[in-house]
């Protein structure tokens, strides 16, 4: 009985000895992962270096892990981070708290937050998982001569429109409405 055993048992060790393993050699090879896959996050950069970020803390309300900590500031006419009125001076993401959802990408009203394919999160101590802006932030994009801050001429000179004209649309006024209006039709108004 024992020797029946013995031989089912070796008979199992030589058919998978033979196969070919299913393991791959983590890091050297890695794992290709979906485009939509919640991997490290990352703070964005507009085509000249801004940052996308204008510290508005949203990302940070709508952790429900409390992972993300937001401080924002004000721009001034010689230091100039962003498009907008603020930007984060301080920005961090705690990986030991992180759960990955994606909210905070979900209330980012700028897009300055998304989230990469990277995956290779783990390091030796505590501290270095609480990743700060200068880790998070995306590299300069090519058409970017220098990192911010700017000045409010060098990014009036650009010429560059920050929010897809949005900013400078016109108010139409009620003969511009009426002017737009086929006849007849009294816009829905009842």
């Amino acid at each position: 009985m024992a020797v029946a055993e013995f031989l089912r048992s070796m008979f199992t060790v030589a058919k998978h000895a033979l196969k070919k393993p299913v393991t791959y050699q983590y890091p050297e090879v890695q794992k290709e992962y979906a485009p939509r896959y919640h991997g490290r996050h990352q703070l964005n950069r507009y085509e000249d270096g801004l940052e996308k970020c204008i510290g508005c803390e949203l990302c940070a309300w709508a952790c429900p892990a409390d992972a993300i900590f937001v401080q924002g500031a004000d721009n001034t006419v010689e230091l100039r981070y962003s498009p907008g009125e603020r930007y984060a001076s301080d920005y961090q993401i705690n990986y030991l708290r992180c759960i990955f959802c994606g909210l905070c990408i979900e209330a980012c009203p700028t897009r300055a937050l998304t989230m990469t394919n990277e995956d290779f999160i783990a390091d030796a101590t505590r501290e270095n998982l609480i990743y700060t802006k200068d880790r998070l932030m995306a590299p300069l994009p090519p058409k970017a001569t220098k990192e911010p801050p700017f000045t409010d001429a060098e990014i009036a000179a650009r010429g560059i429109d920050y929010y897809g004209g949005y900013a400078e649309t016109p108010k139409l006024t009620s003969a511009d409405r009426a002017a737009r209006t086929p006849e007849g039709d009294d816009g829905g108004a009842r």
